[in-house]
């Protein structure tokens, strides 16, 4: 039976002189390059993410006898198409729907018609005094000045409005398409890096040769960017569920009229945008409250009080407790990782964060039992100076006087 010792990885111990110099200096140097080259380093992080990703489809396609360099352009046509196809499917929905939307708020102000020739908007104010005097709250005022709100509208050319706000969407929306051309230098990185990785994996497993049943340090890896995966998946069909099922019930109790109808629909988008961080929430509400505007204005209050509350569940106890629990990281780590990647590198920094804690995680775990530094207690002078106690010498000027 082997002993504890046979059975422990072969280690590299750092020696004293380096953890007292060569660290620091590292430590040094490493942030020096961050802050010359913050953007670049950026790229090559986040294409490592995407390549260590989808090295499992890769090892897939290579294992029906599939040659390495055809089966990472398989993976990349395939995954570049999905993506354009995606976004530009998303795109034109996002346009066609906001053209809509406008449309109905241009006709809502402005659109005469009915008994007495009143727009929808007139009608609506109407409403409005009618349900305070019901509900005992006739001291509140609120027809004359809406009448004069809705006519102030009218005459500044609501159309004006609406078409800027389309021309900001389509705007929007080419400002996407020429991102996605930018793209193409991260993956050209992330196919080298692709294309590598067996060769990669191979010298790190000749110096560190992982034990009899324990993953190498590339799987490892992947199989911790897996659960980050996992993880997001959970939180988008968590957060979609709750935004779809919250509309289903606004529209059941007719404070969102039609909401039920559109509540699949609604919680499908708010799960898509829940991958990107502390925005995802907000982006995914702008559909919902639209339609709230365009279908009843008073409805928006309800929505919005609804995604107010999903977005402080979902930042302060969803995200914390399922990532956390994907990663195997601990909530607060989950929660610092997201503010300092946000406040280091915006947006993107804050999407990245916590792939890369999950990476550095498993790192680290494979190299705890590899590593090792060498002991400051052997060290020359490093022990307690010995002190010997004994008769303090005396002073000569003293001895002379005597």
């Amino acid at each position: 039976m082997p002993s504890d010792e046979a059975a422990r990885p072969p280690t590299i111990e750092i020696p004293r002189w380096i953890q007292l110099v060569g660290l620091p200096l590292l430590l040094v140097l490493t942030w020096a390059v961050a802050l010359a080259a913050g953007h670049v380093v950026f790229v090559f992080l986040v294409a490592a993410i995407v390549a260590l990703l989808l090295d499992p489809l890769v090892r897939a396609l290579q294992a029906v006898r599939i040659p390495r360099g055809f089966a990472v352009a398989i993976v990349y046509l395939s995954f570049a198409a999905a993506l354009i196809v995606g976004i530009a499917a998303l795109a034109t929905v996002v346009v066609n729907q906001t053209k809509s939307a406008a449309n109905r708020v241009d006709a809502y102000f402005t659109d005469v018609h009915g008994q007495p020739r009143e727009v929808d908007a007139d009608r609506d104010v109407d409403r409005l005094q009618e349900w305070l005097n019901t509900h005992h709250l006739s001291g509140v005022k609120v027809q004359q000045r809406g009448h004069k709100t809705v006519k102030q509208i009218r005459d500044k050319d609501v159309g004006k409005y609406t078409k800027r706000i389309v021309d900001f969407v389509e705007g929007a929306a080419i400002s996407i398409g020429k991102t996605l051309f930018g793209l193409v230098l991260l993956i050209v990185i992330s196919i080298y890096m692709l294309l590598d990785m067996q060769r990669f994996s191979r010298v790190v497993d000749r110096r560190f040769p992982p034990q009899p049943g324990e993953a190498s340090l590339v799987i490892r890896i992947e199989q911790a960017l897996s659960g980050y995966v996992k993880g997001q998946l959970l939180l988008s069909l968590i957060i979609g569920t709750s935004a779809g099922v919250g509309i289903w019930l606004l529209g059941m109790f007719g404070w969102l009229p039609g909401g039920q109808k559109y509540a699949l629909l609604f919680g499908a988008w708010v799960a898509v945008t829940e991958v990107i961080p502390y925005l995802g929430p907000w982006l995914g509400a702008i559909p919902p409250l639209i339609y709230a505007l365009v279908v009843h204005p008073v409805s928006a209050i309800w929505v919005a009080l609804l995604f107010l509350a999903i977005h402080q569940i979902e930042g302060h106890v969803v995200v914390p407790n399922v990532m956390g629990s994907a990663l195997r990281l601990h909530p607060l780590l989950v929660i610092f990782g997201l503010l300092v990647g946000g406040e280091v590198y915006g947006l993107p920094g804050a999407l990245i964060a916590l792939p890369l804690l999950a990476a550095a995680r498993a790192t680290w775990e494979f190299f705890r039992e590899r590593v090792t530094f060498e002991s400051w207690k052997d060290a020359p002078g490093g022990g307690p100076v010995p002190v010997e106690l004994g008769e303090l010498p005396k002073d000569p000027r003293r001895a002379a006087r005597r």
